[in-house]
């Protein structure tokens, strides 16, 4: 059994008979009182996030999870389906598991599929994804690279602020992790 120290932001943990992505952690050590461990945790199944706490040191099981190459292939209202790149399996997960994810998802896009004990349970997205505008204002001669923002949507639907002399049709890079503007493509 691990112990609060060995788990990082990213790790999957199991807590009352349910997995666990561990989305936050925070190491607390109070100027008076025990340390603490702070984590933010969402569930693999259901996509509930829940916050909890632990003392510094606690046993927790750590649920080993496998990296693997796999294609975005298509959504529908309920699921997402994935397949293995490289055995041809085909994977499903509810979208409400992969709700922040699916906005940067085009379809046949390679990514990381996350599996826990043989398990398909979530994607990791690459840090950086090219994305089509598809919608914006139009940008006026004269605007600047250090001007304001104007949202715009982009081909998969996500909203995003990008800088006034970005057009529609024009291709961005966006970052993942925050979902914000990087630079034109």
């Amino acid at each position: 059994m691990a112990t609060t120290s060995d788990v990082r932001k990213g790790s999957a943990i199991e807590i009352g008979g349910k997995v666990y992505f561990i989305v936050e952690y925070q190491h607390v050590k109070p100027g008076k009182g025990n340390a603490f461990v702070r984590m933010r945790l969402k569930n693999i199944e259901t996509g509930q996030v829940i916050d909890t706490t632990l003392k510094s040191g606690s046993g927790v099981n750590v649920v080993r999870v496998e990296k693997r190459q796999v294609q975005y292939l298509y959504s529908d209202e309920e699921y997402s389906y994935f397949m293995d790149v490289q055995s041809y399996d085909q994977y499903q997960i509810s979208n409400k598991t992969i709700e922040t994810e699916k906005k940067f998802l085009l379809e046949n896009s390679e990514l990381i599929g996350l599996f826990a004990d043989g398990k398909f349970v979530g994607i990791e997205l690459p840090f950086f994804v090219i994305l089509k505008i598809i919608e914006t204002e139009p940008g006026v001669k004269g605007n600047t690279v250090q001007g304001g923002t104007k949202p715009a949507v982009v081909e998969t639907g996500a909203k995003i602020n990008v800088p006034l002399f970005v057009n529609k049709g024009d291709k961005i890079k966006v970052d993942t992790r925050t979902g914000e503007y990087v630079e034109r493509a």
